[in-house]
């Protein structure tokens, strides 16, 4: 024991404390899905994949005590504290818990029939069944990226913050910041600059930590935006149309979400802070060489002006033709309307000859060619499109896609776990695994630095050094997705 207490920091060891004093009390509907809450616990014979992208370390032990790694070591060497509960880990990796960087609390509404011609997109707030997905997937950690339901998100942190509910630490982005011509009406547009900024300082009053900028929005008005959050330390991202690339990385943006795929700037109709009429329409991009000089400079622009940009590769392949392999898992979680619709579009687009194929490809050359010049890609899911996305599961796909992309195994997982705490400012607690960080692990049977598909077979949770039942999470949101 005096081992592990000499070999931690001095920064860890009070973290350990204040974690300890600070440890919520779970109720009753916490702890039903809890399999391990001990004060000291070691994670032996475990095959550690750390998050920084360095060579796992097979046959080690993780020492956790009081929501905290203690110690990670070889298992024929560690000293395991008296008392400690011990799990043979034989055969499994840890990972750190991943950081879903576009993870919404929302999904499509469902009619049962497929997309009502007409009809307008809205969206309801699954704030049983993502909460509960988002864990049992390894997703430690989310930032929503976008808010329907602002109010209703800062309730849900405020319920898993003190142990009421299960679900991951969540990072709340405010209302989306769109401009006139939204195609929901379920968003606010803003009326100019001084409604941008108003909007901002009164969500970030009210507890958000980040903002979204959205398809319609104008230069002032992201101007504004921005200069209003950064005055009080809070970040910006955006799913942009009617401001490129460019414009948004001079106006001094955090992150841009999507990536290539979204980006208007090279599209000739574009006109000065007006979305093209058809932005879903892609001509341009199946004639532009993402290796040609105009896209290698906006990269270049984005690296420098640290512009982060968000991968979500796990939505761009719903839209190819039979992709990705249907689940069951996936299927037995949504609700019966969601299932029809979902099965409904995903049948019309396997009959047809869309570029969903080609602009995933140019996508994922886009990102690779980024993270190659500097830039750092964070990873999300964003459970929006046609359904085909779901909480959690989403988040693993889409690691498995960084690997399709070109990335080894081992760097998709650091750019889903390090990158996004690094760009939250949360690395010296999670991203990583490292004595005195927050006991966010994920433990997996089998290898996913040389099979990433591996990463679906999570057996064990562990949030700040409690352990959940993945399996027994997803089985109590069965045909829930798309209802509540």
């Amino acid at each position: 024991m005096r081992r592990i207490l000499w070999g931690l920091t001095l920064t860890g060891f009070l973290t350990a404390i204040l974690l300890a004093q600070e440890k919520p009390v779970l109720s009753p509907l916490t702890r039903n899905f809890v399999t391990v809450d001990s004060r000291v616990v070691a994670l032996a014979h475990v095959m550690v994949i750390d998050g920084t992208g360095a060579t796992p370390s097979t046959d080690q032990t993780i020492t956790i005590e009081n929501g905290v790694i203690r110690e990670i070591g070889p298992s024929a060497s560690l000293n395991v504290p008296a008392g400690a509960h011990i799990l043979d880990m034989t055969g499994r990796s840890a990972i750190p818990g991943l950081v879903g960087m576009h993870d919404h609390m929302f999904y499509p509404t469902a009619s049962g029939q497929g997309p009502v011609q007409g009809a307008p997109a809205l969206y309801g707030e699954m704030g049983f069944s993502f909460p509960r997905l988002y864990l049992a997937g390894g997703v430690t950690t989310i930032r929503t990226a976008g808010s329907i339901e602002p109010y209703t998100d800062l309730a849900l942190k405020k319920m898993i913050d003190n142990g009421k509910m299960p679900g991951p630490k969540m990072h709340i982005t405010g209302p989306y910041l769109e401009g006139v011509g939204s195609f929901t009406p379920q968003l606010h547009e803003l009326a100019g600059p001084e409604d941008a900024a108003r909007l901002v300082n009164y969500w970030i009053d009210e507890g958000a930590t980040s903002f979204k900028a959205y398809m319609h929005i104008t230069r002032a008005e992201l101007g504004a935006a921005i200069k209003a959050a950064h005055a009080r330390g809070i970040k910006v991202t955006g799913h942009l149309c009617s401001v490129g690339f460019s414009e948004a990385a001079e106006l001094g943006i955090d992150d841009l979400e999507h990536g290539l795929v979204v980006d208007q700037e090279f599209n000739p109709k574009k006109e000065p802070d007006v979305c093209p009429p058809d932005p879903d329409e892609h001509p341009i991009l199946e004639k532009l060489d993402v290796e040609s000089k105009p896209v290698q400079e906006v990269i270049r622009k984005l690296v420098q002006q640290h512009v982060a940009v968000t991968s979500t590769l796990v939505i761009f392949e719903t839209f190819v033709a039979n992709r990705p392999p249907l689940q069951d898992r996936v299927m037995q979680a949504l609700s019966l309307p969601s299932r029809a619709d979902y099965l409904a579009v995903r049948t019309k687009i396997a009959e047809g000859n869309g570029s969903g194929a080609m602009l995933l490809k140019k996508e994922m050359q886009f990102e690779h060619d980024f993270v190659h010049a500097g830039g750092l890609l964070i990873s999300g899911e964003d459970p929006t499109g046609y359904g085909g996305v779901l909480a959690g599961f989403g988040d693993q796909r889409q690691t498995e896609l960084l690997v399709e992309a070109g990335f080894t195994p081992l760097e998709a997982i650091h750019i889903a776990t390090q990158n996004g705490a690094e760009f939250l400012g949360e690395s010296d607690r999670i991203g990583t695994l490292k004595p005195g960080k927050q006991a966010d692990i994920v433990v997996v049977k089998g290898d996913p630095s040389q099979r990433i598909a591996d990463l679906e077979n999570v057996e064990l949770v562990f949030k700040d050094g409690i352990g959940y039942d993945p399996q027994k999470l997803i089985r109590s949101v069965q045909a829930a997705v798309g209802l509540h």
